[in-house]
């Protein structure tokens, strides 16, 4: 072959993988699969290949301006249940007075050996999980700590979502927020006051450049968080560096996982990405779920707990599939759509 044609192939070639490896992916409305569903929530599912890798995703929208949805949370004190047990709940309340949810899904990150969520959760307007705001040091970083903001999605009683770092404290009411991310503090104190954060924030220059207050109460009726962030004003910038989530380039691995975003026009996308199964569903790095959540419309997303925690139920039934061999892993707190 003439070695100048052959140059030009290859370099066609180039663009026709590097188009493919960036194209967005194409859904599929499967509500037929789910029913019964209100008009206002939509589930879709993509099978499209993720960098050349088989891919297995789906994702619901939801109107949050329907009064006939409530988005709600619940949790298991002291122990975890599965999505599914979750789901099957209304059966304890008596005279079955509640309302079976159209989806449940998986939260927060959580410590295995105490069962206690470890980012903030908010219930009907009450703080019912914190964030772990001090993490010591390590090596030649013993006697330090590092006091990180976590990341959240609230919904209000006006049904307008947001996503703001949070910091939380047994003794508030209320999860304490800032609009932008803030790099960490690192000091020798172990529990500081919420004063003494407050202060520290005040005297460091937010990420985004922007004059960020000393804090204020985020009084929201539902709330849930993980991190890191993903998406802000309709860009991709994840704040794990700030969070101290995931450590090295963690964020770069392939996992399964679960995320939350709102569109411009007040509607809640829920994702979740299947992984772990080699050659039928890979799972997706941190930087590819972002730009999922980007390109079906998200205004703002962040992270939520993934690996074998991933699990999103639609009328009780399953999405993904869990990547635990057991199945479903029991989760402390779970995000539901309920149908009034």
């Amino acid at each position: 072959m003439n070695p100048q044609l052959k140059k030009i192939i290859n370099y066609s070639l180039l663009i026709i993988t590097s188009t493919a490896l960036n194209a967005q992916l194409k859904w599929l409305n499967v509500d037929s699969l789910y029913q019964p569903l209100p008009s206002s929530v939509h589930v879709f599912k993509s099978t499209d290949s993720l960098d050349a890798k088989p891919n297995i995703a789906y994702y619901v929208i939801a109107d949050l301006k329907d009064k006939h949805l409530v988005f709600d949370v619940d949790t298991a004190h002291e122990r975890r249940l599965t999505p599914t047990q979750f789901f099957k709940r209304c059966d304890e309340h008596p005279n079955n007075a509640c309302y079976f949810p159209l989806v449940v899904v998986n939260t927060t990150f959580f410590s295995f050996q105490t069962n206690q969520n470890l980012n903030v959760v908010v219930k009907d307007g009450k703080l019912v999980g914190y964030n772990i705001h001090t993490i010591p040091g390590k090596g030649k970083d013993t006697l330090t700590y590092r006091h990180p903001f976590g990341s959240a999605i609230g919904i209000t009683k006006r049904r307008k979502a947001d996503i703001l770092w949070t910091y939380t404290d047994s003794i508030q009411k209320y999860p304490y927020a800032l609009h932008s991310p803030f790099n960490f503090i690192k000091d020798s104190i172990a529990k500081p006051s919420l004063e003494y954060i407050f202060e520290k924030t005040s005297t460091i220059r937010p990420i985004s450049g922007r004059v960020e207050p000393k804090g204020n109460r985020w009084k929201v009726k539902t709330a849930i968080g993980g991190g890191p962030v993903l998406l802000q004003n309709g860009e991709i910038k994840i704040t794990n560096n700030e969070e101290l989530k995931f450590a090295g380039q963690a964020i770069n691995d392939k996992h399964p996982r679960t995320a939350m975003g709102y569109t411009k026009d007040n509607k809640l996308i829920i994702l979740v990405i299947q992984g772990r199964f080699p050659g039928i569903a890979e799972g997706a790095t941190l930087g590819q779920e972002a730009q999922i959540l980007k390109d079906v419309g998200c205004w703002e997303a962040l992270n939520l707990d993934g690996g074998g925690s991933s699990c999103m139920l639609i009328n009780g039934k399953e999405t993904i599939k869990p990547s635990d061999k057991e199945g479903q892993r029991a989760i402390p707190a779970v995000f539901l759509i309920r149908k009034k």
